[in-house]
Formats: C-alpha cells, structure tokens, sequence
C-alpha cells in the first residue's frame, strides 16, 4: 500500500477501528491481511448474496475460518438479491451493491468503526473508466472510483492485481474465487477479460497508470466543482441564479453550476436545455428528473413550488377573509352616503347596480380579459401581468374579482371599466385588500 496515497485522503487514522470489506477473494484478502501488516484495528465483514447458492455459502465459510485463524473479529450477513432486485426493478449488479453497502455501513456503526475499507484495485479502477468511457460519462465519470467517499476509503486503488496475485503467492496465503467472475453476460468481466489484456499487452503498467490518471483528473474536477460552487455563492438570492452571469461562465462551470443548483442528476443534454433556455429572453420552463428548470425575468430557479391556486370565495358587504397565497385579507362593505372615493390599486369602488349577479375572489381563468377604467383598451389578465414583470408561478396569487360577466377587477391594477364607481350617490360596494402582518405572498403593487 502506498503510505503518500493513504496519507491524503486520510484513510487510516492511527488508532481508529477500521471495517474491512471481505468476499473471500485475492483482493479483499490482501487488504486484510496488509492491514492486520499495519497494526490497524480492524473487523471483517463478509456479506453472503445468495446468488451462487453452495459457492456463496463456501465462501461465507471459508472467511469465517481465514479470520478465526488470525483472531479477527468477523461480522457477517446476508440478503437475497434476486428478491431485492426483482421488488425495486433493478439490475443484479445494482441490488447485489446496494445491499452489500447497507450492510457494510450498518456493521461500521454496530462497532463505531471510523473507516470502511473495501478492495478496489488499479485493475478496478481502469474497468470503470473505461466502462464509464464507453457510456458517454465526462470527465466526472472519467475520474473512476474514488479513493473516498465519505467513511468508505479504497486503500489499494493504486495497486495492481498483479501485484496482489504475486504477494499472496509469494507469503502462501488462500483465497477462493468467484465462478461469477468468468462468466461474460457481465459489462465488466468483458473488459476484464478481454480489454484489460490487450491493454497491458502495449504497456504492462496500464492498470497503474490509469489509477494515477484517476487521481489526476479528480483534481481537476475538485478545482472545476469548487469554482462553480463559488459562483452559486455569489448570487444575490439563495437557490437563485443570474442568468446574464451565468452566461458568462465557460461552459465547464455554467454546466456545474447547473447540476449543482439542480440537485440531481442531468444529462449533457438536459443541462444543454437549461443553458439554453437561460439564452432566452422570454420566461419558460423545462421539465427534469424530480424537478423543473424555470426561467423568470431573467432568474432561473429549480423546483419552482406548486402552484396553489385562490378558491372562489363569495364577496358580500360585512364579510372579510384571508388570501394565505397572496398574504391579503379581503374586505367589503358598502359606501356610506356622500362619503368620499379614493383612488388605490388595493381598494376597489364598483357600481352596486352595474354588477351582474354575485361577486366571487379567486384566481385569474385562461383567457380572461379585463378592460380597465382609465385605460382605453381591453387587455388579457396575462398581458397585464406579463408587462408588470410578474413571475408566472406568482400569478396564480393575484386575486381577481369576478361577477357573472367576468373579470371586474384585479388587485394591484384596477377596476373594470364597466362597473367603475363613479361617485358615492348611488349604492357603491367597496372591496379592500390589506396585507396579512407577517406574511411574503404576493402583494398588491
């Protein structure tokens, strides 16, 4: 094991107690074995998947015996894969990993263990990049396995099998294999078998070097990430982005910042999406796995809340409620005689006789139009409130004021032309909106 390597990722802190990965095969018995080397504390855990049937539980066995021999304290378990797989509709390979992994950090945790120790090798290393090559991946994927993640450390990463096979040979040392290993209807015992060989066949220490180009290149990604998220920590508002800034950045920090903000995970081609529509001058939206990319005044945001849309609600004189969405309290009452009518985007004066039958508040209806007093033209509730400059997801949260005709009034701009008050002698009915104490919905403007 390389000291230099095991020293900047802190992998085995002198002292602390270690669990240690063991499938019974070259790999995870030389970890073993080099670890009890180093003097470290360390338990094995092995844990039976139940897919090989009598090779699966001869192993189970055979590292029960290997750790009895050399006094090492062994936690094992087990789990069916194949039920597991076939409940979450996953592949083998993926059910056999996540189990062995909960399984893994639930025997760290029964022993306060501060490390998890697994045996990935430089042979492992070179099989993902490569696998992850062949799928599309960017320099993330290209990156491989990391030699930490979290409690989980991979203190072989950088040697060989190779080496391994030469060192267990060399000290006399079992193992057993696994029939699973040959079989070619897996992706990466193709590359084992057949890529990794043609590989070293041009250079011997393949396996070595792309272990040390792995390291190399997770650098640069670090550098790449930190920098993107510095960029999301200069913005304005939190979980919001500038979009003319964000078009500033080279493609390889707007496309992190992208998945940062996000918060899962996206394709190329799905972060290509939101840089575009980040392009655009007009509002929009895009759909995304989880959530949704949206395009306001030049703001783009991820997982825009729901809409939660004003019920109707009856207006009548003497009766005041709340608007929790547009942090408003609704009032009515009728005009007393000769008092006196003032202008305001929050109080609204209709002639009693010009409203066809009931009052209702709710939210704005596709299509709605409103011909406001004062203004000589008939425009849509979405032009209005387009050209205020207010977020689609907001809009919802205006209240509007309808009789049987329509739309008669909007808060924040005005009343409908025809049932405008125009002075107090007849009965006029008078709806004020006032902000509810403590409340961020949306105001009147």
């Amino acid at each position: 094991m390389n000291d230099e390597f095991l020293l900047q990722y802190d992998m085995l802190p002198d002292g602390v107690p270690v669990l240690c990965a063991v499938s019974g095969g070259s790999d995870s018995i030389y970890l073993l074995c080099r670890l009890l080397e180093r003097g470290v504390r360390v338990t094995a855990a092995h844990f039976n998947h139940r897919l090989r049937g009598a090779e699966a539980d001869r192993d189970e066995e055979f590292v029960r015996g290997f750790c009895a021999q050399r006094g090492v304290a062994c936690i094992i378990g087990s789990g069916d894969t194949a039920a597991y797989a076939a409940a979450k509709g996953l592949g083998i390979e993926d059910a056999a990993r996540r189990l062995r992994y909960a399984f893994l950090h639930e025997a760290a945790a029964s022993i306060h263990a501060a490390r998890i120790a697994t045996a990935h090798t430089a042979d492992d290393q070179l099989e993902t990049m490569l696998l992850n090559l062949a799928r599309g991946s960017g320099l993330r994927g290209l990156c491989g396995i990391p030699p930490r993640n979290g409690i989980v450390v991979r203190p072989i990463l950088t040697v060989p099998r190779s080496e391994i096979v030469r060192w267990l040979e060399a000290h006399g040392i079992s193992h057993v294999e696994d029939s699973s290993n040959a079989e070619a209807c897996y992706a990466r015992n193709r590359l084992r078998h057949q890529a990794l060989p043609a590989l070293q066949s041009v250079n011997a220490a393949a396996a070595a070097h792309a272990a040390s180009a792995g390291l190399l290149l997770r650098e640069d990604e670090q550098y790449l990430q930190d920098t993107a998220r510095a960029f999301l920590s200069e913005q304005p508002e939190p979980d919001v982005i500038v979009c003319a800034a964000l078009m500033e950045q080279p493609f390889p920090i707007a496309s992190r910042a992208v998945r940062l903000a996000c918060g899962t995970s996206l394709s190329l081609a799905q972060v290509r999406s939101v840089l575009a529509l980040c392009k655009g001058k007009k509002n929009g939206r895009i759909s995304l796995p989880g959530t949704q990319a949206v395009l306001e005044n030049g703001l783009l945001r991820f997982g825009a809340p729901a809409v939660c849309p004003i019920e109707p609600r009856e207006v009548l004189p003497g009766v005041s409620f709340e608007l929790p969405q547009a942090g408003l309290r609704l009032s009515c009452r009728l005009l007393a005689q000769n008092e006196e009518i003032h202008e305001c985007f929050n109080i609204f004066y209709f002639q009693s006789d010009a409203i066809c039958g009931k009052v209702i508040c709710k939210s704005r209806s596709p299509g709605d139009e409103i011909r406001l007093a004062g203004h000589g033209c008939t425009k849509s509730l979405k032009k209005l409130f387009q050209q205020a400059r207010i977020p689609p997801t907001a809009r919802a949260h205006i209240p509007v004021l309808y009789d049987d005709r329509g739309p008669i009034a909007v808060a924040g701009f005005g009343t409908a032309e025809r049932v405008a008050a125009a002075d107090a002698g007849s009965p006029i009915l008078c709806v004020c909106f006032s902000p509810i104490p403590g409340s961020a919905g949306q105001q009147p403007r």
